[in-house]
């Protein structure tokens, strides 16, 4: 069921990536915890978001106002960061697949395959950086696609910055996002999802915030991609969330597309957001950085649409 995937576009860095493997256990006991509690006032109430070590330091929770946002379930719906590879071969779903929260083995369980490095909180921010997991163990499939990863945890790095709260903005959570491509691998296709959101059923309206008109507007359940910033919110109104970047594919030269998607999972009673980066360089893919800014808006639907009017708006208008 499983769709992974006040900033500027100069936040968008590149930096080599050394790193050094160990074994998949050893030296576990060493490692940081995950269990962070990051919170700050809004409209009356209080944005906190709550990680735990049982993912790695990845988003388990995020509450405004008495609501729930995240339907947190196995390793995979949580608010988290993920990405995909062709290794080599045409690029197929989950097959190369670096996952922040863990693997698809990781199921319910309290442990994940993904390994937390470093974790830094203060009253409202968080940076975690973890060596992530390949979502599938070497031998297991995708549909009819076999894992071509050999290893359970892979080379990659992500590193995130959350901060609640931007320049006047309470409902805005900032994400800088960042994805370290280990040397040693040839690829020539990535898809970074920067981030994703898995949420509770109630939140059933589907809108987009057309950034050219100001307005939203009704979306189809899809599911898939489009070019505009998704608004996922209760029937009634009272609670909503959206995403945006302001990176577009000017950003870089082997960035061809960035889009939003939107996903119901009707027997698993949950529905998901996305805001995915996709790469193609026939030469390869450089072993780099690539850090993506993001903000993640909450509160009441009118909110989250009136915040996306500013935060959208000309510099100087």
């Amino acid at each position: 069921m499983r769709t992974k995937l006040k900033c500027t576009a100069r936040c968008f860095t590149f930096g080599i990536v050394c790193l050094v493997v160990t074994p998949l256990d050893a030296n576990d006991a060493l490692l940081p915890s995950g269990d962070a509690v990051i919170r700050a006032p809004a409209a009356g109430s209080e944005i906190v978001i709550t990680t735990t070590s049982r993912l790695a330091g990845a988003i388990h929770s995020l509450t405004w106002n008495g609501q729930e946002f995240i339907d947190t379930a196995d390793h995979g719906r949580q608010l988290q960061s993920a990405s995909n590879f062709d290794a080599g071969s045409p690029i197929t779903a989950e097959t190369f697949n670096p996952t922040e929260a863990g693997s698809r083995r990781d199921g319910a369980g309290s442990t994940s395959t993904t390994r937390l490095l470093h974790l830094v909180a203060t009253a409202n921010s968080l940076q975690t950086t973890s060596q992530m997991a390949f979502w599938l163990a070497p031998g297991e499939k995708s549909g009819s696609n076999l894992a071509k990863n050999t290893t359970r945890r892979s080379n990659h790095l992500l590193t995130k910055r959350v901060t609640i709260g931007e320049q006047g903005f309470p409902h805005v959570i900032e994400f800088n996002v960042t994805f370290g491509l280990p040397v040693g691998e040839r690829h020539t296709v990535a898809v970074f999802e920067a981030l994703t959101g898995y949420m509770p059923a109630k939140f059933s309206k589907f809108w987009i915030y057309n950034v050219e008109t100001k307005q939203r507007e009704p979306l189809s359940d899809g599911p898939g991609e489009q070019p505009h910033p998704v608004i996922l919110a209760t029937e009634d109104g009272r609670y909503a969330m959206s995403c945006h970047t302001p990176l577009t594919s000017v950003a870089h030269a082997d960035l061809q597309n960035v889009a939003y998607g939107r996903f119901r999972f009707q027997a698993e009673k949950v529905v998901k957001w996305n805001c995915v980066f996709r790469f193609m360089n026939s030469n390869g893919i450089a072993a780099d950085d690539y850090t993506f800014p993001l903000r993640v808006i909450v509160g009441n639907l009118d909110t989250v649409h009136s915040t996306l009017v500013e935060l959208t708006a000309p510099p100087g208008s």
